[in-house]
């Protein structure tokens, strides 16, 4: 009987030894940038925001009292879109939407470099909706010919994830690599 078991823990040890995963290959080890090239880099990102910051303002806060008859208050998603795509001009469209999503980008390449807790996809859709549904709700009440339009934030968050997914990540990753601990 003992000559029985110890033949069967002896195939079960050939067993599990071959459905053992094979070793894995050593990852790719991301060293942090030296301080000084890491505080360059914040600095730059930082200098951008404030550029961005700046422009972004002058595009959404400037008044514009020709367009006050124009302008329409929008809380339904959607139908500022329809109404851009509806215009006989596609350019018109093509410049209101690719405007709005573009206006979104620096914000997801820049905030994760600025903010390193603010990375990850669900945190700088959050910032950015916050601030562009600020910069709407100025526009809509303080602004002569401006109005609030939920597709405008719609359309800058959306930009702010295009330019997190292609850039941001990385470069944070990037700027702000965690050291592995061995």
């Amino acid at each position: 009987m003992a000559w029985a078991a110890s033949r069967t823990r002896t195939a079960l040890r050939r067993r599990a030894a071959k459905t053992e995963p094979p070793p894995r290959k050593p990852e790719r080890e991301r060293r942090p940038l030296p301080w000084p090239l890491r505080l360059l880099a914040m600095l730059c990102a930082f200098a951008v925001m404030v550029a961005f910051a700046v422009v972004l303002a002058r595009l959404t806060l400037e008044p514009s009292p020709a367009s006050e008859a124009l302008t329409h208050t929008n809380m339904h998603p959607g139908r500022s879109l329809r109404a851009y795509l509806d215009q006989p001009a596609l350019r018109d469209a093509v410049k209101q939407i690719g405007g709005n999503l573009l206006l979104g980008v620096p914000f997801g390449v820049l905030v994760p470099i600025v903010a390193p807790r603010t990375r990850g996809i669900l945190k700088v859709l959050l910032l950015t909706a916050t601030v562009m549904l600020l910069v709407e709700f100025a526009q809509g009440a303080l602004i002569t010919g401006r109005a609030f339009d939920v597709d405008d934030v719609i359309l800058n968050t959306s930009g702010a994830l295009i330019g997190y997914l292609l850039l941001g990540r990385r470069l944070s990753r990037a700027v702000h690599a965690r050291e592995r601990k061995v």
